[in-house]
């Protein structure tokens, strides 16, 4: 069992286990350009939209226009900071200057039952893989400035990535609802309860099936994951009512559930809790031809994680880039996927090499979440900075603080420099209910129909929101029904619905409000803001 030490504490909820905090240091704030004061209610020139009065309770809307509650993103819910652990200590050797790929991997197998592998200050030449597999178990440095992490492999990466944490989970008995569910919706009917339990991982999804592509337009479009079954939503059981055959979830559904596709309810195995990435620095660049020989790496991997989280890490000039040019990283840096309640914070990432097609150039990237947390993070030169991507079943991840700066895509490995802006964006198939709030972009954001593009990628958000987005740049939102906009100072707001091909299957319209008014909108945040109203209500998932 891990201990800690005594300064904050936070209890886990039924567990029966107190984790204490030490203080967090202060976030990374954006550009000095980018800071705005928070407007009061009673400022004469601050303004509300219409969508999020003062009495904002979830289910609120004008219309058909309802924002989505998106509070419950980030560890144990955004409850609170995971836990400053403080033992027991697994201490790695400090770098011998040759290969520490075994030296490390063998710390963090020791530490399997639970614990911290604590690396010493230095550059650890990791010329493997390193996979940590185990809950419980915290990779921690010795500061962003202190401990470093060089991947050298530079072949033999491709869908690979450098550290691994997590593993694949796998489902369990699928049970169908017995009718269906709305969005907003915490308690699902599936008639027979028996094998299910309170605490339990589950997942909410359905069947790709041609009703379903053909309901969005998307038919001949969406093929790739056609006739098969997508979680769509991970969950966590509360309560069980055996007599109604119902079952409540921790988190609401973020679409129409619909027996019609075969919804049913399953249950999720063989998941990591509790993990951390914590206080180091990563480069995996090396030589130029090698970064372009692979696709989609990336340099750290969460993977069947729940509550886990990455903080204080930054990307450095990696001592393998042969060309001077001060690269970090070969490709991708941080991919969380097929997970939930995960918080990335005060996280950065630059200077990719490959940044072509495939699947590369991805900093901070999402694949098959929910409720996932990405907090004063910053990326710079990468091919799409920020990015949800590939499958069915990214919902209620909130991207707070991000600053997204010089995003490029390059045309080919023959040029450095050529090639279009690069926007951070969702890239593929229908991404659910997710929240970039308080944005600082360069390039831009993109919520569009892609068609064809990266095997059927299609309509790729829905009822996601745009909140307080500054910069320059663009800013597109051409979503399947309603999406959101509010709030905008400095980018350019495309919403308008045309023939163009990234506009088409998306009315009506996205909801815009407060362009170029920003800087008197109130919240601020509207993650934060929700947050604190549930929190208010008592509507806790986790004991204070």
């Amino acid at each position: 069992m891990m201990t800690t030490g005594a300064v904050r504490f936070l209890r886990v909820g039924g567990l029966g286990v107190v984790w204490a905090c030490t203080a967090m240091p202060d976030p990374v704030p954006p550009p000095d350009s980018a800071v705005t004061e928070t407007p009061s209610d009673t400022s004469p020139t601050a303004w509300r939209s219409a969508l999020y009065p003062d009495d904002w309770v979830p289910g609120h809307g004008v219309d058909d226009a309802v924002l989505p509650d998106v509070s419950y993103a980030g560890w144990h819910h955004g409850e609170g900071d995971p836990p400053y652990v403080a033992g027991p200590i697994f201490e790695v050797a400090a770098p011998s200057g040759g290969d520490d790929t075994a030296a490390l991997q063998a710390v963090i197998d020791a530490a399997a039952a639970g614990g911290v592998v604590l690396l010493a200050p230095g550059m650890y030449r990791i010329d493997g893989l390193l996979r940590q597999p185990y809950s419980g178990v915290v990779l921690r440095g010795a500061g962003q400035e202190a401990t470093t992490l060089w991947f050298t492999r530079g072949t033999g990466m491709s869908d690979t990535s450098h550290l691994t944490v997590g593993g694949q989970a796998t489902l369990g008995t699928p049970r169908p609802l017995v009718a269906d569910a709305a969005r907003g919706d915490f308690v699902v009917q599936v008639g027979d309860v028996s094998g299910f339990s309170v605490g339990q991982d589950v997942g909410i999804g359905w069947t790709i099936t041609p009703d379903f592509v053909a309901e969005h337009g998307m038919t001949g479009v969406w093929t790739v994951f056609l006739d098969q079954w997508a979680t769509v939503f991970r969950r966590r059981i509360e309560a069980i009512d055996a007599e109604t055959g119902t079952i409540t979830l921790d988190v609401p559904l973020r679409y129409p559930t619909k027996t019609v596709h075969g919804a049913a309810l399953v249950p999720m195995l063989g998941l990591v809790h509790e993990v951390g990435v914590e206080d180091l620095a990563v480069a995996t660049a090396g030589a130029w031809a090698d970064a372009w020989s692979n696709d989609r790496s990336h340099a750290i991997r969460l993977q069947g994680v729940v509550d886990g989280w990455v903080r204080r890490v930054r990307s450095v000039p990696s001592p393998g880039d042969t060309s001077d040019r001060g690269d970090h990283l070969a490709s991708g840096g941080v991919l969380i996927l097929g997970s939930s309640r995960v918080l990335v914070d005060a996280v950065t990432m630059s200077e990719a090499q490959n940044r072509g097609g495939g699947g590369n150039g991805y900093l901070f990237e999402v694949q098959q979440v929910s409720e996932v947390l990405l907090r004063d993070c910053v990326a710079r030169a990468g091919r799409h900075n920020f990015i949800q991507n590939w499958g069915f079943g990214t919902s209620g991840v909130v991207w707070l603080r991000p600053v997204s700066e010089s995003g490029k895509a390059l045309w080919s490995q023959d040029s450095e420099t050529l090639g279009t802006t690069g926007f951070s964006e969702y890239h593929h198939s229908l991404a659910m209910d997710n929240l970039v709030d308080g944005a600082w972009v360069t390039d831009g954001w993109k919520a569009v129909d892609r068609g064809l593009e990266s095997s059927g990628a299609g309509v790729t958000a829905t009822g996601s929101v745009f909140w307080n987005t500054r910069g320059t740049g663009y800013l597109q939102s051409f979503q399947a029904g309603l999406g959101f906009v509010v709030g905008t100072d400095g980018v350019e707001v495309q919403t308008e619905i045309s023939d163009l091909p990234d506009r088409r299957g998306t009315a009506p319209a996205d909801w815009t409000e407060g362009v170029g008014a920003a800087a008197t909108l109130t919240p601020t945040s509207l993650y934060e803001d929700q947050r604190a109203r549930r929190l208010a209500r008592g509507e806790r998932l986790w004991a204070p």
